[in-house]
């Protein structure tokens, strides 16, 4: 395995062509999710159970998941698990009522009154992936912002196993955050029931949570019918690091988001020319260690990048560019050049700091843009599951203060209407016709 080595020359900056990024979804595979969005859209239900039986191999009589399903959940799992789950639980609901906005109205001139309203957006779809996988940290993650943001109705897609069973420890979390409509469903289908409905699952007005690249497409496909809260695309570390760092620590952060998915993307950013050839040491040793090895390898091997910088400016610069969804700050002073990255989805600083506590438990949300898009964008919040609504109220007289500006404009704009409906109020106003204060 060997990791694709950049040097930059001095003052030489990163580009695209450098960094060979491709991103994007594929054709052949958003035609694919268009075709199943189509079917769903015109079967229904009758889709959603032949695709589960197709795609996952279950065949399925009702797709809910019942109350004594989610019992049972509990009884499979270990306690141990329950708790972890609640604890981090705790630490992401504190860190996300810190997020929360509230209403405000103001006075700022004699007569006017203006604001800003918050409310929560009505029915939210979480996406959860699933089959032989196990994300309950996707639930927590998606899920409690809706909760915090007061989201009335929530509801939580998973496509299930060759059983027709979703994994216990899934459903665990669904519990603990309050949630009891879960649907076995997964893929572009889900997707596809969530923004325009079906028999079983009532459309939702926006859908958030991570999938494969059928899921990523259809969501591209259907936003604007519903809400999402990006297209993601495989997951992303970047480790800024100079010869102070610990190659052992950068070995196995690397592989924390390497043994994800093959097309994970791996960041070494340094301006150190010995310590990739250590990094490359300690990944042989903990490649033979681990029981993701092959993932990890292909990760590594295919998408991992050293950039060697001559400097420090650079390698923030480089940073700044690649705008990676998390980045690790291993320098002698990581909170000193913290007010110099501008662009990364989550930002982690020193050694004791591994992103796998960003994942779990740290409280901050594990929901971030990738491929880039963090120059941007921003990880998942409290504000992505509510809706802002201006407020105006102008009595006679403060209309009357701004007459003339508003009239000017609209003028200059050629928008008749708009200028009449201003002066037809004054009008009334000068003669006596409207009541004062309408």
């Amino acid at each position: 395995m060997k990791i694709r080595q950049i040097t930059l020359a001095p003052g030489q900056r990163l580009t695209e062509a450098l960094l060979d990024r491709s991103g994007g979804i594929d054709a052949a595979i958003e035609q694919t999710a268009a075709d199943i969005i189509a079917d769903v859209r015109q079967r229904g239900d009758a889709a959603l159970l032949e695709y589960t039986s197709r795609f996952d191999g279950a065949d399925l009589d009702d797709i809910r998941v019942s109350k004594a399903e989610i019992d049972a959940a509990f009884a499979a799992v270990d306690q141990k698990l329950v708790d972890a789950l609640q604890s981090c639980a705790d630490r992401i609901e504190d860190f996300h009522r810190r997020q929360v906005q509230q209403s405000w109205y103001a006075t700022p001139r004699n007569g006017v009154m203006v604001g800003q309203q918050i409310s929560p957006i009505d029915r939210v779809g979480i996406y959860v992936p699933g089959g032989r996988a196990d994300y309950p940290s996707t639930v927590l993650m998606n899920v409690i912002p809706a909760v915090v943001a007061d989201v009335p109705e929530i509801v939580v897609v998973v496509p299930p196993g060759s059983d027709g069973t979703i994994v216990p420890s899934t459903l665990v979390a669904c519990a603990l955050t309050g949630v009891r409509e879960i649907y076995k469903v997964g893929g572009a289908q889900a997707i596809a029931a969530l923004a325009y409905g079906t028999e079983s699952i009532p459309a939702v007005d926006k859908i958030t949570g991570p999938g494969n690249a059928y899921v990523a497409a259809a969501k591209k496909l259907v936003q604007g019918t519903v809400g999402i809260d990006m297209i993601a695309g495989p997951s992303e570390v970047l480790v800024l690091a100079d010869d102070s760092a610990n190659p052992r620590y950068i070995a196995i952060d690397l592989m924390a988001q390497a043994e994800h998915d093959p097309l994970a993307a791996c960041y070494l950013v340094t301006t150190d020319d010995a310590l990739p050839a250590k990094v490359e040491t300690q990944l042989k040793l903990l490649l033979a260690r681990s029981p993701r090895a092959e993932i990890t390898a292909a990760s590594l091997r295919d998408n991992g990048v050293v950039l060697i910088c001559e400097n420090v400016e650079d390698a923030v610069a480089a940073t700044n560019f690649i705008a990676a969804e998390h980045l690790e700050i291993l320098t002698r002073d990581p909170h000193g050049l913290l007010g110099q990255i501008k662009n990364a989805g989550a930002i982690f600083l020193g050694s004791w700091t591994p992103e796998s506590v960003g994942d779990y438990s740290a409280g901050p949300n594990h929901t971030l843009p990738t491929e880039g898009t963090a120059r941007f964008s921003s990880p998942l919040r409290v504000d992505d599951f509510v809706k802002v609504s201006s407020v105006l109220s102008y009595t006679a007289e403060a209309l009357q203060a701004e007459a003339d500006d508003v009239c000017t404009v609209a003028d200059a704009e050629q928008l008749w209407a708009h200028a009449e409906a201003v002066r037809l109020r004054m009008a009334d106003l000068t003669d006596g016709s409207a009541e004062d204060g309408d």
